[in-house]
């Protein structure tokens, strides 16, 4: 289980405040208006925002004092952050080692990775050689391979058209129901967690509210959530 405890974020003259818990192996959309601080919440978890005070737990053991490579967490950024340099194979092994020093079987959940997103027989490629979804499948296989129980992911499919986007989400869904990992997914979109969310955290005002069941909140949202909806 993640528990936030009495947590206050730093992020420059901006706190944000979180207090409550994710049950494992739970789906959560983090929604809200821009610069809420969606993307500062999952920092935090991530270990790339500043924490002021509180605690970040993890199966009960305070994280938030661990560094990033430390924490039970595999994030997927709103660029992908592939390495255009490197082959796709080299690209997701860098999510079991920095220095790609594999092993043979290290080496082989690379392979395994790529095939179960899609991409098999494509590890030799350049990402610059691939279409925008098949680079969002890259930079997935490389969460995949890190075996986290944590996913954070921050818009990675934001500038995927609507097929495509629906697509990965349902890729990121089917991944996520084998490992059993958990997911906080930063969206703008409300459709994105009525697709795969099981509960929504609204950041608004300074605060990161507690999970709440997805389809219930959208379909009756409090007067901070309708007025972001419109």
């Amino acid at each position: 289980m993640l528990k936030l405890d009495s947590l206050v974020i730093a992020n420059g003259d901006f706190r944000l405040s979180a207090d409550f818990e994710v049950p494992l192996g739970c789906k959560v959309a983090v929604i809200g208006p821009s610069g809420a601080g969606k993307s500062t919440l999952i920092g935090a978890i991530a270990g790339f925002q500043t924490v002021e005070s509180g605690r970040i737990l993890w199966g009960g053991r305070a994280i938030e004092q661990d560094q990033p490579g430390q924490r039970p967490v595999a994030m997927l950024f709103q660029d992908g952050n592939l390495f255009p340099h490197l082959t796709i194979a080299q690209n997701a092994g860098l999510g079991i080692r920095p220095d790609l020093k594999l092993t043979a079987d290290q080496d082989m959940a690379v392979l395994a990775a790529l095939d179960r997103v899609g991409l098999s027989g494509m590890g030799g490629r350049k990402p610059g050689e691939l279409s925008g979804g098949q680079q969002s499948r890259a930079a997935l296989a490389r969460v995949l391979v890190q075996d986290k129980p944590l996913v954070l992911l921050d818009e990675p499919f934001a500038a995927l058209g609507p097929a495509l986007k629906g697509e990965m989400l349902d890729l990121v869904d089917a991944l996520l129901r084998e490992t059993g990992a958990t997911l906080l997914m930063v969206s703008h979109d409300p459709s994105d967690a009525r697709r795969i969310a099981d509960q929504v955290i609204l950041v608004e005002g300074g605060r990161a509210h507690a999970p709440v069941e997805t389809h219930g909140l959208l379909d009756n949202p409090p007067p901070a959530l309708k007025a972001y909806l419109g």
